[in-house]
């Protein structure tokens, strides 16, 4: 066989991931060597992104668009199973006050962003429609959703759903770049709440100590595998997530062969198959929340002695999936494929930005008296970006996560799980026909709707609450 620099197929996925990670280096310097980032709250993944996209667009660098893709959609369910992986201590959750309610609340707050964003999506993109641009593909107002509350990863998948199966030319670059639009907005609004408040004096004071000191970054628990053990603890994290996305490889392909049973079925299948692909994170983070829990079980029972999953090195793979994720998604646009969309984009992404912020400014004083500018910074930056820009802009507030606002976007993305699977219907419906695209905008407004009412009659405020 040949190893030299003339075989692709064993050079070519290398160099490009090389580039990758040289490129993210690159970003962390930025960051680390220029102050204005450092004060604009952008990731080093955005950064390394948006060098890497410039790189390209300038021809100084060319990647594989496949290649790309191929990164962004399997580094969203590698994290997203890594995270379902960890072991939750609840000591932690009850010296923090968070309660099932918590989680709970949390969870409707995500899916009702969701919601929020879909319907303002689907509105601006029905009155373009009938108004400057006719023609518009109307269901991609449900991009902004996916490229805000879910990531690049998402806005990817439905994006090219909705290119390839729907005929939305340039869907998956508009998915992309509305999710990278996200993350300039966590910044930007990120940083106006924050001078806000200090201008006001309603900032709440930092506290001292380390995030070590308060159970953050326990490098391993009781009765874990030791590190003597005859195969490295990484290893066995990395074969958990891998096994588990195999398994949900496998559900998903057996699922979809169903629909091949019958004829009958073929309708179905073209609109249920990308979905279940498209939204194959969810499917793979069920599985680790139950096989977590399974292995949970055994241990009480005594069938299993030693405690497998490592939530520390869980979250240092999570993390390297996202940072993966973020920075090929980025680098992924082409902006040849946004000519047309330039109007519906600047739109949607600034009319999203200011009624994220908005919102989840007037719901944190309401669900969370007690840390109301915590909770606020976490669940804007995570519904703008991702979990990691909730963490970042929480730390400005609450850097050693005394309060329970870190908690809650843990528990309450599990939760949102359950309770966001009628918008994987929902996307799946929107493009299919007129009255269906009302028919969802219908229904995502009234799903809103009940869950701001069950929040707000279940979780009222406290009196003398803090701004």
């Amino acid at each position: 066989m040949d190893f030299s620099a003339d075989n692709p197929v064993i050079w070519d996925g290398v160099i490009q991931f090389g580039w990758i990670c040289l490129i993210l280096l690159v970003g962390n310097l930025v960051r680390r060597k220029i102050r204005w980032f450092r004060q604009a709250l952008l990731p080093t993944s955005v950064i390394a992104g948006f060098l890497g996209l410039l790189l390209v667009q300038t021809g100084l660098l060319r990647f594989d668009q496949g290649f790309l893709n191929g990164i962004t959609y399997h580094t969203i369910a590698i994290g997203f199973i890594a995270l379902g992986l960890r072991i939750p201590r609840r000591k932690d959750v009850k010296r923090h006050g968070a309660t099932s309610h918590d989680g709970t609340k949390t969870g409707m707050l995500i899916v009702s962003n969701y919601l929020i964003q879909g319907v303002l999506g689907l509105v601006t993109m029905i009155v373009l429609a009938h108004t400057f641009l006719p023609g518009t593909f109307e269901a991609a107002g449900l991009l902004l959703p996916m490229g805000y509350g879910q990531g690049p990863g998402q806005a990817n998948n439905i994006g090219s759903v909705y290119e390839n199966i729907w005929g939305f030319t340039g869907g998956q670059s508009f998915g992309l770049a509305l999710a990278t639009a996200g993350f300039l907005w966590a910044s930007i609004g990120g940083i106006f709440y924050l001078n806000i408040l200090q201008r006001q004096n309603k900032l709440p004071a930092q506290v001292a100590a380390s995030p070590k000191e308060q159970g953050c970054d326990i490098f391993e628990d009781p009765d874990e595998i030791p590190l003597t053990e005859a195969v490295d603890r990484l290893t066995i994290q990395i074969a958990l997530v891998m096994s588990i996305y195999l398994l949900t490889f496998l559900i998903s392909l057996g699922v979809v062969s169903l629909f091949d049973l019958s004829p009958a079925l073929a309708g179905a299948k073209k609109t249920i198959s990308p979905l279940i692909w498209g939204f194959n994170f969810l499917i793979g983070s069920s599985l680790a929340l139950g096989i977590r829990g399974s292995l949970q079980r055994l241990r009480q029972i005594g069938w299993m002695t030693r405690q497998y999953p490592n939530s520390y090195l869980l979250n240092r793979i999570s993390g390297f999936a996202f940072d993966l994720m973020i920075t090929a998604s980025i680098i992924s646009i082409q902006i040849d494929d946004l000519q047309g969309l330039w109007i519906p984009f600047i739109l949607m992404s600034t009319l999203g930005g200011v009624l994220t912020l908005a919102y989840n400014v007037a719901m944190a004083r309401r669900l969370y008296p007690d840390y109301p500018v915590a909770g606020m910074l976490s669940m804007y930056g995570m519904m703008t970006g991702t979990v990691s820009t909730g963490i970042l802009l929480l730390r400005e507030v609450d850097p050693a996560f005394q309060t329970p606002a870190a908690n809650n976007l843990v528990i309450g993305s599990s939760v949102a799980i359950l309770l966001g699977f009628p918008i994987l219907l929902m996307v799946g419906l929107a493009p299919q026909s007129t009255a269906l695209l009302y028919l969802t905008l219908g229904l995502a407004a009234a799903y809103a709707i009940i869950l701001n009412v069950l929040m707000l009659r279940r979780w009222k405020p406290k009196q003398n609450e803090a701004s």
